[in-house]
């Protein structure tokens, strides 16, 4: 299977190359309100944008697939992120990040749903999700997508571009298959 490239009905979902550095940088990696609630830090040039990419890589060579930018399929225009970290072969974590344009408009749920039906199709047993206490948008669209809150974890993940070498409380969620 394919795993490379997924469509849905608005966006094109595309395993991240070297050529689209530039655009990963502008469009939200390199945004501080956009990386606000990440638990990477903000991209301050080109070289963290590289590094993101070689461990994207690595993520693509231990499994079925890894981190996808997201386009809109009507301008293709690159919207943000998402993508599959594999623990193991039936259990992977996911996530999202959107350009602030592209916020408010369903593309995150659209993304996660792409990343939940990938999932199910790769034998995916159990997909996790954590997103700070805070951030109640990224709460409601994991709910709307069908993960169930499971805890909080508390002190459990640092937030570079929050609170930097403190650890914050998160939610955590998961969507059994």
């Amino acid at each position: 299977m394919d795993t490379e490239i997924l469509q849905t009905v608005r966006l094109l979902l595309r395993r991240p190359s070297l050529a689209g550095a530039g655009a990963i940088l502008d469009r939200y990696a390199g945004d501080p309100m956009v990386t606000r609630y990440l638990s990477w830090p903000t991209h301050r040039s080109l070289a963290d944008t590289h590094a993101f990419l070689a461990w994207s890589d690595a993520e693509w060579r231990k499994g079925p697939a890894g981190s996808y930018l997201v386009f809109s399929r009507k301008d293709n225009g690159l919207l943000g992120g998402t993508g599959l970290s594999f623990k193991s072969p039936t259990c992977a974590v996911t996530g999202y990040v959107l350009a602030r344009d592209a916020w408010g408009q369903g593309y995150a749920t659209e993304s996660l749903l792409a990343m939940v039906d990938l999932a199910r199709e790769l034998g995916v047993k159990r997909l996790e999700a954590i997103c700070h206490i805070d951030h109640r948008a990224s709460a409601h669209v994991m709910e709307k997508c069908g993960f169930q809150l499971e805890e909080i974890l508390r002190k459990h993940t640092e937030f570079p571009n929050l609170s930097p070498g403190q650890r914050s409380d998160v939610f955590s969620y998961a969507r059994c298959f």
